[in-house]
């Protein structure tokens, strides 16, 4: 009877999630909004799942070089993909993808959305979003604007302005935020778009000074300063999100288990204090609706981006 019971349980022992330390896969270099964001989840889910929970950073290649290792891992909930704005853009611009964004993914969480911001260096001449626009017309391909890669929210939201505003701004992308904040710092570029995760604690510290946020409505974060498109341009607005998603055809009670525990992670007040603190609305929600979100988002960015004319071509 007792080397029955042995056998009865083996199975469930060796079905029992977690049993190893699990990884969050960065696409983009360290010291960013989302590898911020990504390292304070990971510090929740630890507690939540009893294993460590690393981060894993994977810059290049617009976040495709991140996405596609986990695409390809075993789907058994130990890779897990930090995603943004570019997982929903990347196919609208990129014709050929390692991996099919709809099929070789399943959606597991929404950590949270945040606006982005127009920030310029403290030293800049620009003082509002008409001043630069202003600028930007009476001096086609004179300023520059940093992004994270080509397809981030960074890229797009840069683009978006160029199209309505009608200016003529050259792109310089980076392979993450960091690099291009402090080469905005240093003034080799005029301008980001960038994550409020990434910027918030230079505007705060007066490094960098904050035009406007994208989202249609002001930001709690950014007292004072108004959506760009109250500042000059109307019809203008991009949303910066967070998602959590692993490989297709991981067993559904593992994602199920992935998202419960993210929930409980968020919902903690040292997390949901931290997150605050870079902008970011926390907003989790089922994957089913993470799965519809980004799927909503890839239909609009890909009218957005057929308009403006954007490809990976150089």
């Amino acid at each position: 009877m007792g080397a029955a019971a042995l056998l009865a349980a083996a199975p469930q022992a060796r079905a029992a999630f977690p049993a190893r330390p699990l990884r969050i896969v960065v696409p983009f270099t360290p010291g960013g909004g989302t590898d911020l964001v990504a390292r304070q989840l990971a510090k929740g889910l630890t507690d939540e799942l009893g294993q460590a929970v690393v981060v894993e950073n994977r810059p290049g290649g617009s976040t495709i070089i991140g996405s596609e290792n986990v695409a390809k891992s075993a789907p058994d909930g130990y890779s897990l993909l930090m995603a943004t704005f570019a997982h929903a853009v990347n196919p609208a611009i990129h014709e050929q993808l390692p991996y099919d964004t709809d099929r070789d993914f399943d959606p597991v969480a929404l950590i949270g959305k945040s606006p982005n911001v127009l920030v310029v260096s403290a030293k800049s001449r620009f003082k509002n979003v008409r001043d630069l626009l202003d600028y930007a017309r009476a001096h086609p391909g004179r300023l520059t604007f940093g992004s994270y890669g080509n397809g981030t929210s960074a890229h797009l939201a840069g683009e978006l302005f160029k199209s309505l505003g009608q200016a003529d701004i050259l792109h310089v992308p980076y392979k993450g935020s960091g690099p291009a904040i402090n080469d905005l710092m240093g003034g080799q570029i005029d301008m980001i778009f960038s994550t409020s995760a990434s910027v918030s604690a230079y505007v705060k510290s007066g490094r960098l000074r904050a035009l406007a946020v994208t989202t249609q409505d002001p930001s709690p974060s950014y007292p004072g300063v108004p959506p760009v498109s109250q500042a000059g341009l109307p019809g203008y607005y991009v949303d910066s999100w967070y998602g959590i998603f692993v490989p297709h055809g991981t067993p559904a009670g593992i994602v199920q288990k992935l998202n419960a525990a993210i929930r409980r992670a968020v919902a903690r007040p040292e997390a949901k204090a931290a997150l605050e603190m870079e902008g970011l609305a926390a907003d989790v929600g089922t994957p089913v609706q993470l799965g519809e979100y980004v799927r909503t988002e890839e239909a609009r960015w890909k009218r957005i981006v057929k308009q403006a004319g954007i490809t990976d071509q150089p």
